[in-house]
């Protein structure tokens, strides 16, 4: 279990079937992966099929705009929480961030928090669409709202991790919280270079989280 350990193994889109859900929980297990990465809708399935393994639950709240009012993503998260979720991975409210909103950024964040308490929080501020000054204030609102991890993409923008971007996201937050790729990484190359630039988890679509394992196997 080398680079799995890192990996959320993700499948977020619209029209997954159980069956592929279903397909998602046996291969995260087989792989040793962090957690499976699921809309909130697919929690209750993967909390059944995953609850006697180590591979932990993960449910996107907001996803994949943030553009919905802080109440509605609380409610969702806490939904997804009582329904077998371990981490929440949020999508903040991106639009606030240009819009140097910086309070309503936060109760954004904090709100969610609040109503998972204890359970992993990782914020999406949607880097692609920030500048750098942009990406700084977003971390560390995340940072102060109670964030874990603060996570650089949704995957479904217009662009992914950049190693520049997790690099600066490291630098911006203290020690304590943590920092998750996410979108675009398809290699081993990718991965490793995520985790040299100072992340600790790795967002990764099904096909690229299983040719990213199978690459480190046959080496």
């Amino acid at each position: 279990m080398g680079i799995a350990k890192y990996i959320d193994y993700t499948l977020l889109k619209a029209d997954a079937t159980s069956k592929e859900i279903e397909t998602l929980c046996k291969e995260a297990e087989e792989f040793g992966c962090a957690s499976v990465c699921v809309n909130s809708v697919n929690v209750p399935k993967c909390y059944d099929l995953l609850k006697d393994s180590k591979v932990k639950v993960c449910s996107v709240v907001g996803f994949p705009l943030g553009a919905m009012h802080y109440s509605i993503k609380a409610k969702e998260a806490k939904w997804a929480v009582s329904k077998g979720a371990d981490e929440i991975d949020m999508v903040i409210n991106i639009a606030a961030v240009k819009d140097k909103q910086n309070a309503v950024v936060r109760r954004d964040i904090a709100a969610v928090k609040k109503a998972i308490g204890d359970k992993i929080l990782k914020v999406i501020i949607e880097t692609c669409l920030l500048t750098d000054a942009e990406k700084v204030t977003a971390c560390q609102l995340a940072e102060s709202a109670g964030a874990d991890f603060v996570k650089t993409s949704t995957g479904f923008s217009t662009g992914g991790a950049k190693v520049e971007d997790v690099a600066l996201m490291r630098e911006t937050v203290r020690k304590g919280v943590e920092v998750k790729a996410s979108g675009g990484i398809k290699t081993l190359k990718d991965a490793n270079a995520m985790l040299s630039a100072g992340a600790s988890r790795l967002g990764c679509g099904q096909a690229g989280a299983k040719a990213i394992i199978l690459e480190e196997k046959r080496k």
